[in-house]
């Protein structure tokens, strides 16, 4: 069920109790080849098709996210991290206002992973809701290493294999080889940890294009493979995270 779509007195009765799944991405460059909306379009097809099959409730997408570090690239957009917590914490408690107390952020962004386990930490602490971060190549992270000889944490060929599977028209498949060329192949190459500090703060920093691994690598079939396998792993944690009483989902008592 997708919660936009309804009608208000068709959704008397439907949430209280479900578990909603909220997609969350960014609008932020993803190299020479790539659609600057590849996270949120990648987090949308996650939650839509995981609540076709399981019947849960997907959300509309949150498009954009906290992406500071790839400012330096047109059209790249981004809010500052505070209110991005702000925002998530407080559509999130509305979501439980209407009986909606369990939640999977269904992210596909990075920049926005340590901001939603802080907003599920206050909405628990505060026992109002238990929401969790999901990123789709965290839950099959050997499948993804097996896939391709040179990953790449951002633009590479994981995410240029999603959309060319989901959204094939929207990728330059000419770009490909300069994206490869223009970006850095392998982390090992960078020397921007100094003595156990990280020394940068923006993707421009490490890659000129701003994308990593080799997107060459990448096809239609790798992504609807790395798709289905994932999907499989987020209806299995929304359909947990049903069956656990509420109150087991809450911090424990004091010892």
């Amino acid at each position: 069920m997708y919660l936009a779509d309804e009608a208000w007195p068709d959704l008397q009765g439907e949430l209280d109790g479900t578990v909603a799944l909220v997609p969350l991405g960014s609008t932020e460059q993803h190299g020479p080849h790539l659609p600057e909306a590849t996270d949120h379009l990648i987090a949308e097809a996650f939650a839509r098709r995981a609540a076709d099959r399981t019947g849960f409730l997907c959300t509309p997408t949150v498009n954009i996210g906290v992406s500071p570090h790839h400012r330096q690239f047109p059209g790249t957009m981004w809010v500052d991290a505070p209110a991005f917590r702000q925002y998530v914490e407080s559509f999130t408690r509305n979501l439980a206002y209407h009986g909606v107390r369990k939640v999977v952020f269904v992210n596909a962004h990075g920049g926005n992973v340590e901001h939603l386990r802080e907003v599920g930490r206050r909405l628990r602490d505060a026992e109002d809701a238990y929401a969790v971060e999901w990123m789709w190549n965290d839950s099959i992270p050997d499948l993804v290493d097996d896939a391709f000889e040179h990953n790449g944490p951002h633009g590479g060929p994981k995410e240029t294999a999603l959309i060319q599977y989901l959204h094939g028209n929207l990728v330059h498949d000419d770009r490909l080889e300069d994206a490869h060329e223009g970006g850095v192949e392998s982390l090992a190459d960078l020397d921007t940890v100094k003595h156990g500090a990280r020394t940068f703060y923006d993707a421009v920093e490490n890659s000129e294009n701003g994308v990593f691994g080799d997107q060459t690598d990448a096809t239609p079939e790798k992504g609807e493979a790395l798709f289905e396998a994932a999907l499989d792993e987020l209806c299995q944690l929304a359909e947990w995270l049903d069956d656990q009483p509420f109150e087991a989902l809450l911090p424990p008592e004091r010892v």
